[in-house]
């Protein structure tokens, strides 16, 4: 079974994440409507199985439960992918969504870097979210995933319209991804966890 359930638990947040990369039931409660409909997008078109509930600081901000619901995903897709044997291991979508348009490209290699281009205006959305975790969710998400993510905004005005785009182009590179083709491991390496 390609699943990983994680928790976490700091002086700042407490995360619980269910992650089964070959679909599931999506439950999220984060406290941050906006950030639940981004993670939904992700469970959706990734066709993955996710259920969160996280509580932070949310009176400071959105940053630290942002950025842990990240790690905590990363972390679930690492022990759920395993030795990543037989996996796709890239992927790329692109994205529009009304005026925006978002590319993402992923490389689940065992080497964590992200590349982030996305220019969003520094605003809160709906109840709480501050845009600049959008990038900071991504650099996390990456780090403890052990992979490649290039994930540009190429055009767009509305702000919600971008960022949506954005996570529904990296579900779908992910979701390419993750498939399993066949038996071997893609690379000459002869490993992709280290």
């Amino acid at each position: 079974m390609r699943q990983a359930r994680i928790e976490r638990t700091t002086t700042e947040t407490q995360v619980r994440l269910e992650l089964n990369l070959d679909g599931g039931p999506c439950a999220l409660e984060t406290g941050l409507a906006f950030f639940d409909h981004m993670l939904a997008q992700l469970a959706r078109h990734g066709g993955f199985g996710l259920e969160v509930t996280a509580r932070g600081d949310l009176a400071v901000d959105s940053h630290h439960l942002v950025e842990d619901v990240g790690l905590c995903l990363g972390e679930a897709l690492r022990q759920a992918l395993g030795d990543r044997r037989g996996i796709a291991r890239f992927g790329e979508a692109h994205v529009p969504l009304d005026e925006a348009l978002a590319r993402v490209v992923v490389d689940l290699s065992g080497r964590p870097c992200a590349v982030v281009e996305a220019e969003l205006p520094s605003v809160i959305l709906g109840n709480g979210f501050q845009t600049e975790m959008v990038r900071e969710f991504l650099l996390a998400f990456a780090a403890r995933g052990a992979f490649t993510l290039h994930a540009d905004v190429l055009r767009g005005v509305n702000t919600h319209h971008k960022i949506e785009a954005l996570f529904k182009a990296l579900a779908l590179a992910l979701r390419r991804a993750c498939r399993v083709e066949g038996q071997d491991l893609p690379s000459t390496k002869g490993t992709l966890t280290e």
